[in-house]
């Protein structure tokens, strides 16, 4: 697992053992979903919610983001991101908390232009926090989920809207917009 684009191309990364702690997406996914944001990346407030590794948020900041908050509640994977952003030299950029996602989201007063959501398969997460993660988005700002090509996910979140789906083996991209004419309070 590397990052493959901007100031840290071609840091390797490392990630917990085991697919159930952390699920790395492959180079040619994470090409694909950052494609199709990456005019939206330079500047950005970035949040990595579910983020494991770190490698999306690393991704992100590697490529242009102002900022990323990368949230996980395994105390072992939120050493492995602090390492991986000291190792991609993104650290002084991100905040690195060890939260359950849905303490993170009521809490935050920060508004995010990206999300990059990847939590655990086949239990319903994605469609249950979207409409949370639509409270915290900019206008305009946009959410990329991964999630298994069978999820059932909602049409519209909140304010949050899915605008296209790519699939890519076992693993499906939703992007959803936020149509949200102003900051959310």
């Amino acid at each position: 697992m590397r990052v493959i684009a901007g100031q840290a191309r071609g840091t390797k990364l490392t990630a917990l053992p085991g697919e159930e702690i952390t699920r790395p997406t492959i180079d040619r996914v994470k090409e694909a979903m950052f494609s199709a944001v990456q005019f939206q990346i330079p500047g950005a407030r970035v949040l990595d919610l579910f983020a494991g590794s770190g490698q999306l948020g690393i991704e992100a900041l590697s490529r242009g983001a102002q900022r990323c908050i990368f949230c996980d509640q395994n105390p072992q994977a939120v050493e492995v991101i602090k390492s991986n952003c000291k190792a991609a030299g993104v650290f002084r950029q991100s905040l690195v908390v060890q939260m359950e996602a849905r303490a993170l989201l009521a809490g935050t007063k920060e508004r995010f232009d990206l999300a990059l959501l990847d939590p655990p398969y086949r239990r319903g997460t994605l469609a249950d926090i979207l409409p949370l993660v639509a409270e915290v988005m900019a206008p305009n700002g946009t959410v990329l989920c991964e999630s298994e090509p069978q999820a059932v996910l909602p049409e519209q979140a909140g304010t949050l809207v899915l605008k296209k789906q790519y699939r890519y083996g076992t693993v499906l991209v939703s992007r959803y917009q936020n149509e949200s004419g102003e900051e959310s309070e």
